[in-house]
């Protein structure tokens, strides 16, 4: 893995850390598919039975490094045929969409702990997380409006099924911030608290005790909440 992005095992939990403070852990090309690509490993690890993931720092992501979008609008510049610039971007968006679904699709339960900044992509990103958790002062935006684009890579698809459809609207036409606390008053984090050090004792005594439930009934309730959320009860 890169240094972006930092991972340690304890006592059957997994923490993971974006590891780009300097940037407010702007999300660049690297980093993007380094998340997938652990979580793609931690699904797949014995000792593994909770994930954590936050940031170092003073935020949690300040969403897509401009940088890496930049570099994918001079990427489809390159093209001078219209049907090819819309492949290749159809193609790009697929590929960031699966690396953030890898979190979703690990077997694991994984948790979000937000401090600071959680933007544009870092929405998709706690979107793509079974539980979230933030501080207080957290900052939250659905901010690809105000670039031009659309939060198409998880918020959009997988927001309205965490907070009301008319909130999800509005928070995406409008691209305005809210706080931890809306945020949880919205639904969108189960709790806040007053700073990152009180969150991260709490989520992990939270993860401790996921982790010493069963394993394999642990991965039938997740699989079972996941199929749910699109299914009915009978087709389930």
């Amino acid at each position: 893995m890169p240094d972006s992005l930092l991972i340690k095992t304890d006592s059957n939990i997994a923490e993971i850390e974006i590891n780009r403070p300097d940037y407010a852990n702007a999300i660049d090309e690297e980093l993007w598919f380094a998340i997938g690509n652990c979580f793609s490993e931690l699904d797949e690890s014995k000792s593994v039975r909770v994930c954590i993931i936050s940031g170092v720092g003073s935020n949690f992501t300040s969403g897509i490094d401009l940088k890496y979008l930049q570099h994918l609008s001079q990427e489809i510049d390159n093209y001078d045929c219209d049907g090819r610039k819309r492949e290749f971007l159809r193609s790009k968006i697929l590929k960031l969409q699966a690396a953030f679904s890898q979190i979703e699709s690990c077997r694991k339960p994984v948790i979000a702990a937000i401090h600071g900044g959680c933007i544009g992509a870092g929405v998709d990103l706690i979107s793509a997380c079974d539980i979230r958790y933030s501080t207080k002062k957290s900052v939250f935006q659905i901010k690809e409006i105000d670039l031009g684009i659309t939060a198409d890579v998880g918020t959009l698809q997988r927001l309205p099924h965490l907070i009301p459809q008319g909130i999800v609207r509005e928070l995406a036409f409008t691209g305005r911030k809210f706080s931890g606390n809306e945020a949880q008053s919205l639904g969108l984090v189960n709790n806040c608290y007053e700073d990152k050090k009180t969150m991260m004792t709490e989520v992990r005594k939270i993860a401790e005790q996921i982790a010493s439930k069963s394993p394999l009934a642990m991965r039938g309730v997740k699989e079972m909440l996941l199929y749910s959320r699109d299914h009915s009860v009978a087709s389930g």
